[in-house]
């Protein structure tokens, strides 16, 4: 998957908004105000930060080699993905809806 293509399907999440994060070098992507990914490098190779259950981001870590706590935000809820590496574009799909969930379940529950 490239980023392009990651970005556009972000993007078509209803209330979804995008923004820079200057000092991470990121582009991010909030529905309503709240953070669900977040498109950055890692090493020079393309990656986006999801969030998930903590459960989930333990098992993605254990089978994916390309998948890792991520840097700035909450190692237990958010992970980042290779996007040039093992995972399916479907894989990298199913966890954007995920996280897109995740953070329209925080917005209605005002926290």
């Amino acid at each position: 998957m490239n980023t392009s293509d990651l970005l556009t399907y972000c993007m078509s999440k209803p209330g979804a908004e995008q923004s820079v994060h200057s000092d991470w070098k990121a582009t991010q992507i909030k529905s309503n105000g709240v953070l669900f990914a977040m498109v950055h490098e890692v090493k020079g190779r393309p990656a986006v930060s999801l969030k998930t259950t903590p459960a989930l981001a333990e098992l993605l870590r254990e089978e994916h080699s390309d998948v890792s706590p991520s840097e700035h935000l909450n190692k237990t809820h958010w992970s980042t993905l290779l996007l040039d590496g093992s995972l399916k574009d479907s894989q990298i799909y199913y966890l954007v809806d995920a996280s897109y969930q995740q953070a329209d379940a925080t917005r209605a529950a005002g926290v």
